[in-house]
């Protein structure tokens, strides 16, 4: 039951930090539900490895999970061919 309450705590602060990152841009962004529990999980993970690397110890917090997912959605927004103000345009193909 232990392993439940931690993957269910898991897609709580997933969604969190991924919003977080996402309201951090300005503009629209096009990504799901999940995709924004990933990004956000993607960004806690990549600040706990960093400070551990850098620090030895892991304590990247919640500033520093939201700078990373701030990052990725960048990231994703980028190869959509979007800028920083403005998301990619939708195609024919996702109306």
């Amino acid at each position: 039951m232990d392993l439940i309450a931690y993957l269910i705590a898991l897609l709580v602060a997933g969604l969190f930090v991924g919003a977080l990152g996402r309201l951090a841009l300005p503009g629209r962004d096009p990504l799901s539900l999940l995709q924004t529990v990933l990004i956000g999980l993607a960004g806690s993970f990549l600040a706990g490895v960093l400070t551990w690397l850098l620090l030895g110890r892991s304590v990247g917090g919640i500033a520093l999970s939201v700078l990373f997912a701030t990052g990725l959605v960048y990231l994703v927004r980028r190869s959509r061919g979007g800028t920083l103000g403005r998301p990619a345009p939708r195609s024919r193909i996702d109306r």
